[in-house]
């Protein structure tokens, strides 16, 4: 389904998504990175996802991407329909939000939007707050990895490093891209890889808003980062690179690519080459 036929944009802000409340396409989705910011208020008819069920959560790479049939049980668990829009967002910004919505582009499910600022924004913007919990309709929904190439693995990185137009977008702190902070056997970052950490793509002033477009394109561009080229992101566990995946889409950035294994694996291991 194109997104001309999309319910709702890519980013959503609260007036229009408050329009939309009662659609019953609608499944409204709230991530939060805090335990209790789900029943403490949400936005009135969400369901609540805890973001460990985004990542397989056990081996070498706990934050690689659940297997197909974990993700079919989940989104079947939430109520997915083909038909359905998916609207996410969480309390921190956009991260947990955007690696759910970066795993539904990874299994072809096109039809989401981002509450732009989650709920502080909507807190912000007067909006109704409702601490009734909801239990979706489950569906029967299978999963299959349709847009592969919404993802990279470390291999693909490493062969394709240096290449003109492939770019690496480190959304962890300054501290550990320098390679002075981390919890990893080796510190540093991926050779080439550009920093801009997750945060300095919200706009603090506007309830934590993605900042004015046309600033970020410029302070991308700067770094090197062009919405022609092919970007991969990741930070240490493809959780704030969630959020400047969905940065990059919404800035047309075509070619954004989101890195799972992120630090937690390239750090890890002895075969990754790194820079400080």
């Amino acid at each position: 389904m194109s997104s001309e036929e999309n319910l709702l944009p890519l980013i959503v802000e609260p007036e229009q998504l408050a329009e939309h409340l009662d659609d019953p396409q609608l499944l409204i989705i709230d991530v939060p990175i805090k335990a209790d910011s789900h029943g403490e208020g949400h936005v009135p008819g969400a369901v609540f996802l805890d973001f460990r069920k985004l990542m397989r959560g056990e081996g070498d790479v706990p934050c690689e991407v659940p297997a197909t049939d974990a993700l079919s049980h989940l989104f079947s668990s939430l109520g997915l329909t083909r038909d359905t829009h998916v609207v996410a967002y969480d309390d921190e910004g956009g991260g947990w939000a955007g690696r759910l919505l970066w795993t539904l582009e990874l299994i072809g499910h096109t039809r989401y939007s981002y509450l732009n600022g989650g709920i502080h924004a909507w807190r912000h913007a007067g909006q109704p707050i409702s601490t009734e919990s909801r239990s979706p309709i489950p569906s029967d929904y299978e999963a299959d990895i349709l847009h592969p190439e919404v993802a990279i693995d470390r291999s693909e990185i490493l062969e394709r490093l240096g290449e003109k137009g492939f770019a690496v977008w480190d959304a962890r702190s300054r501290a550990e891209y320098d390679g002075e902070k981390g919890d990893n056997r080796r510190l540093g970052h991926i050779p080439g890889a550009v920093n801009m950490e997750w945060t300095a793509a919200m706009d603090q002033e506007r309830a934590l808003r993605i900042r004015d477009y046309a600033e970020l394109i410029t302070e991308l561009g700067a770094l090197g980062l062009t919405p022609d080229m092919e970007v991969v992101t990741h930070c240490q566990s493809h959780h704030r690179s969630g959020f400047t995946w969905l940065v990059g889409k919404a800035l047309g950035f075509e070619k954004m690519r989101g890195y799972a294994g992120s630090w937690k694996e390239w750090g890890n291991r002895d075969d990754t080459p790194i820079e400080k």
